[in-house]
């Protein structure tokens, strides 16, 4: 971040959002990390973030659409390649995450797990 420059979060990097409001019992509530997919030109241009909710909760351990992340704590961490998310990261008072960015190669993976989902190219 330069001085001076607004924080805009950037594609990769690993941000703290709240997702409260929620709708019904699936949905994630509170605050937790989000994986932004978005480009930096994108996420300032509108305002949005789309990403992928990250947990710790274990029960993700089976779950064949987490993508299990070792964190530089190593702290496991689940990202929910299901549950692409699109918020209004500056309304939601979005901010770094503690572990600013995942590493290109444990990025790669998950995208390669949303497009199995989504069939994008």
């Amino acid at each position: 971040m330069t001085a001076g420059k607004p924080w805009v979060p950037d594609r990769g990097d690993v941000i703290g959002i709240q997702f409260n409001p929620r709708a019904g019992d699936i949905e994630m509530k509170d605050e937790h990390p989000l994986l932004v997919l978005t480009t930096k030109a994108f996420n300032e241009r509108t305002g949005l973030v789309i990403g992928l909710p990250m947990t710790h909760s274990e029960r993700n351990e089976t779950n064949p659409f987490a993508v299990k992340y070792l964190g530089p704590r190593n702290e496991v961490a689940y990202i929910l390649t299901h549950q692409p998310k699109s918020f209004d990261w500056r309304e939601r008072a979005a901010r770094p995450h503690p572990w600013k960015a995942l590493p290109k190669t444990a990025f790669d993976d998950v995208c390669e797990e949303l497009n199995s989902i989504l069939q994008i190219g």
